[in-house]
C-alpha cells in the first residue's frame, strides 16, 4: 500500500530538522583523552638555538649536506659577519668560512684590531647548496629566520654583509653590490655595511681597497663612531 503524499513531506521534515539539529550540535571530548601540547621553552643562547635546529630538513639541502654550519665566534659580539652559504670545506668541517675565503676574512678582522673569537660570522644559509650554486629562493625562505633568531641573541651593534646575495637578502633589495655599498643601511635598527664577499676579493683584486674602506666604517661602528 502506497504511502499518502502527506505523510512522505511529512516524514521528509522531520528528517531534515532532526539532520540539522544534528549538525548544529557540538561535541566535547572526554577529559581523558584531551592532549595539551605544552609550549617549548625559550631558547635565548646560541648554544641552545644551535642543538634545537641542528637536524633541519626544512629544504632539499638537508639531504645533500655533510654538516649543519651554524656560525662560529664571541656570542656576544659587537660585529656581526654574514655571508651567503657554506662551501666545500665548510660543509665538511662544519664551521664557516675556513677555506681560502675565511683565511683572507680572518686576515682583515685581524687588520681592523680584532680576532674571529671577537666576532661572529655565520651565513644566510646554514647547509652548502650542491656544486655551490647559488642559494635557491626556497632555501633563503626556509632559512632566513634561524639567521633572525641569531640576530636578535647576538645582539651586534654593527652587521657586515659579504656577497651580494647576503646585502641582498637582508635589505628586501636587488640593486648591485657597487650600489648597494655607497649606501647606509639599517636591518632591525642595527647599522648594515655591505661589502664584497672574500672569495670575490681573491678573483679581483682591484675590489679589496673599498672593502678596507668598507671594514674601516664597520670598526668605527663598533666604535660608537656615529656616521
Amino acid at each position: 500500500m502506497e504511502e499518502r503524499s502527506e505523510d512522505v513531506l511529512a516524514e521528509a521534515r522531520r528528517y531534515l530538522s532532526d539532520l540539522v539539529a544534528f549538525e548544529g550540535t557540538q561535541f566535547t571530548a572526554p577529559e581523558a583523552i584531551v592532549e595539551h601540547k605544552a609550549e617549548e621553552p625559550a631558547v635565548d643562547t646560541l648554544e641552545a638555538f644551535r642543538s634545537q635546529i641542528c637536524e633541519c630538513t626544512r629544504c632539499r639541502l638537508g639531504a645533500t649536506r655533510q654538516n649543519f654550519v651554524f656560525g662560529s665566534g664571541d656570542p656576544a659580539a659587537g660585529i656581526m659577519f654574514i655571508g651567503e652559504a657554506p662551501g666545500a670545506e665548510e660543509d665538511r668541517a662544519g664551521q664557516p668560512f675556513v677555506g681560502k675565503a675565511g683565511q683572507l676574512l680572518t686576515k682583515i678582522i685581524e687588520a681592523m684590531g680584532l680576532s674571529r673569537d671577537e666576532v661572529y660570522i655565520c651565513n644566510i644559509l646554514k647547509c652548502r647548496p650542491p656544486n655551490n650554486r647559488d642559494p635557491l629562493p626556497d632555501e633563503i625562505e626556509q632559512c632566513e629566520p634561524y639567521l633572525k633568531r641569531q640576530i636578535e641573541i647576538v645582539q651586534p651593534r654593527v652587521i657586515c654583509t659579504l656577497g651580494r646575495f647576503a646585502a641582498q637578502t637582508l635589505l628586501r633589495s636587488r640593486e648591485p653590490m657597487g650600489r648597494l655599498r655607497d649606501q647606509a643601511h639599517h636591518y632591525e635598527g642595527i647599522p648594515l655595511v655591505a661589502t664584497y664577499h672574500p672569495a670575490a676579493l681573491l678573483r679581483n683584486s682591484q675590489w679589496k681597497r673599498p672593502t678596507w674602506e668598507d671594514m674601516k666604517r664597520v670598526r668605527k661602528l663598533y666604535d660608537g663612531v656615529n656616521l
